[in-house]
């Protein structure tokens, strides 16, 4: 449980310090240039571990899992950033461990129950009332961006802990870094400004952060932590991410944490736990 809680601390992170490195640089560059500095220590890890090639028959649920946690995720998330506030967007993912079961079901063509459907319903219509509730009355696009940015997350997470089922996860996550190296390499330079040389330490380090953390090293305790404690166990610390978020965007921006975000955040959660507890009495 403390190794997955590492990971989930790792994760819950990305957007307060995602909020700092835009103040320095460019949200494409950001999200380009993380999965760049990341696929190279993957590079290098799987050099170092001698990690077979993957099969042809995996290359494309490699690409899935690319499309959603090294580009799609950074990408949104990043990008709402730029002008979004990364309490609100706490609050937004906090539906991420209710959709990446949702998917997972529709992955695996499973029939859960009624309930199950009616409290996911639920858990979206938090969301969305939150939503509304924070932007006198209208979605914004910044709401969007993040609601796009979590269903990637959730589809490469799915397709991921499928894969992981046959192969080392930490090579999961590795060969979707490297395989998308080439796209990055390119983005990278032509996102790239000379007078980011010149940003201060704080924007740097949180670049890096970004770029060895979440993107990388948070998927090694994760995985390990489902591998070990199970990932019906494991899986529910997940559910604490939202006010891990809060929190840290409370010290590192100076974000106040107001009744109502708590309040949506601990809704959401427990539609969260309703939905898997209807999910486990129907298997």
């Amino acid at each position: 449980m403390l190794i997955g809680f590492i990971g989930i601390l790792i994760f819950s992170l990305t957007l307060p310090v995602s909020k700092v490195a835009v103040l320095s640089f460019d949200p494409y560059f950001i999200a380009f240039g993380r999965a760049l500095l990341a696929g190279m220590v993957a590079l290098a890890y799987l050099l170092f571990t001698q990690s077979p090639l993957p099969s042809k028959t995996d290359l494309a649920k490699f690409a899935v899992i690319a499309l959603g946690v090294v580009f799609g995720f950074p990408i949104f998330t990043t990008v709402a950033m730029k002008e979004g506030s990364s309490s609100h967007g706490a609050v937004i993912l906090g539906m991420m461990p209710l959709a990446t079961t949702v998917i997972g079901v529709l992955r695996f063509k499973e029939r859960p129950s009624l309930g199950f459907w009616l409290v996911s319903l639920l858990g979206a219509a938090l969301v969305v009332l939150y939503a509304l509730l924070k932007n006198a009355g209208s979605f914004t696009h910044i709401d969007g961006l993040l609601v796009l940015g979590g269903i990637c997350a959730c589809i490469g997470y799915v397709e991921g802990g499928e894969l992981s089922r046959k192969m080392n996860p930490r090579a999961v996550i590795s060969w979707a870094l490297v395989i998308s190296l080439p796209i990055n390499i390119v983005m990278s330079y032509l996102t790239f400004n000379a007078e980011y040389w010149n940003a201060d330490l704080v924007a740097w380090t949180s670049f890096v952060y970004l770029s060895i953390f979440p993107m990388f090293l948070g998927f090694f305790f994760w995985y390990e932590g489902l591998a070990i404690g199970g990932i019906a166990r494991v899986s529910q610390v997940q559910l604490i991410q939202p006010f891990c978020t809060l929190l840290a965007a409370s010290i590192f921006l100076g974000d106040h944490l107001t009744v109502m975000n708590m309040v949506f955040a601990f809704l959401v959660v427990s539609t969260v736990i309703l939905s898997k507890k209807m999910l486990v009495k129907r298997n």
